[in-house]
């Protein structure tokens, strides 16, 4: 996540909004159990602590493939063949499972 966009969510002063869930009543009762153990005040706050944490996975991976696809084609329109391109990622991907 770029760090701009971080300090923001970090502000205290986020404007809130009301959203109403349908969630199993086991559920609940299991986010009450776990929210004190976490270090959480209730299980809202841990809820919103779980899906901040869902989503920001999911920008983070999404803005990566988007990352990615621009610089793709920015190579292609460059001249760089498809087939070093592909290369390139091979070798890359297999760094990246090295670590």
């Amino acid at each position: 996540m770029k760090i701009n966009k971080l300090k923001e969510r970090l502000r205290p002063e986020r404007k809130m909004t009301m959203v109403s869930l349908r969630i199993p009543k086991d559920i609940v009762e299991d986010l009450k159990r776990v929210a004190p153990l976490r270090g959480f005040s209730g299980y809202q706050p841990l809820m919103r602590a779980y899906v901040g944490q869902g989503l920001r996975d999911d920008l983070e991976r999404f803005e990566v493939n988007i990352e990615m696809a621009t610089l793709l084609e920015n190579l292609r329109r460059l001249g760089v063949d498809d087939e070093i391109i592909a290369t390139a990622i091979a070798e890359a991907q297999g760094q990246s499972q090295e670590k």
